[in-house]
């Protein structure tokens, strides 16, 4: 290899971007999600009675049996994003993610909410793909093995799965050419999507309510009870135009909604 090349290619690794762009990103990633799992996850360890008419399922949540596991791939995962990352970068260089000047706040918020949109978009066709053939059978089977999920499994991940949801959630961020504060902001967003989606319980406090279509973690929970329907990540109204609802979806969240002035009322399910 010509000395020059070399010289060209060790200086993009010496660009402060290079840390702050791909590394920074997705330590960012990995500390959210956790910060957001843990104390999910440790209340679903403990299940308190107190909280049970809050819980999804009425059946006991797996964290002990899920829990190691769970923890391996995700570091396992991460650190081979770290290789991907590092031998990406010659091409992640060139896409217009910048630290220039920050846009108005309003042109921040449309674009967190462009990037929540179509990220959703875009997993609902991937994970309808996901649950066909080959990519079913070898690899998103893998996150289907827990039933009764908790916070934590919301990254429990067949490799090659944990790299198409992580490229996915770059997309909108591309288009638009976002500031990096703002990819960060996003980053986070998402990584509350996925504790929040698979923590086992649906609380009337969940931040996720300023969202009109958000309907809380029961909605993803079904598609882990059913295996099949509910394929969209956060927000259920491709699911209803499209008619690809979970077994009982409706049926349940009608429930609820009607148990909601019941205080006493029993809202869980088996």
């Amino acid at each position: 290899m010509p000395p020059d090349l070399i010289a060209t290619i060790t200086g993009w690794y010496q660009e402060p971007m290079f840390w702050l762009y791909p590394m920074a990103t997705l330590a960012i990633s990995f500390s959210t999600f956790l910060l957001f799992a843990i104390p999910y996850t440790v209340l679903a360890w403990i299940d308190p009675p107190s909280l049970s008419r809050y819980k999804v399922q009425d059946k006991p949540f797996d964290v002990p049996k899920w829990l190691g596991p769970t923890i391996g791939r995700l570091l396992f995962n991460n650190a081979v994003m770290v290789v991907i990352l590092v031998l990406s970068w010659p091409w992640m260089r060139l896409t217009p993610i910048h630290l220039g000047e920050l846009p108005a706040w309003y042109i921040i918020i449309a674009q967190l909410l462009f990037f929540i949109f179509l990220d959703d978009f875009l997993y609902y066709w991937v994970h309808r793909a996901m649950h066909k053939g080959w990519l079913l059978k070898h690899v998103h089977s893998v996150h289907h093995r827990i039933r009764q999920t908790s916070a934590i499994n919301g990254n429990y991940f067949h490799l090659l799965e944990f790299v198409i949801i992580s490229t996915l959630a770059l997309v909108g961020p591309w288009l638009v050419g976002a500031h990096l504060y703002v990819l960060w902001i996003w980053i986070v967003i998402r990584q509350f999507e996925a504790a929040d989606g698979h923590c086992g319980y649906v609380f009337p406090w969940n931040p996720g309510h300023i969202l009109p279509l958000y309907e809380g973690a029961g909605y993803h929970d079904f598609h882990h009870s059913q295996y099949q329907g509910n394929y969209a990540g956060f927000l259920p109204y491709l699911d209803r135009f499209w008619g690809t609802y979970a077994r009982g979806y409706e049926a349940w969240r009608n429930e609820r909604r009607q148990a909601r002035a019941k205080p006493s009322a029993v809202q869980d399910r088996s």
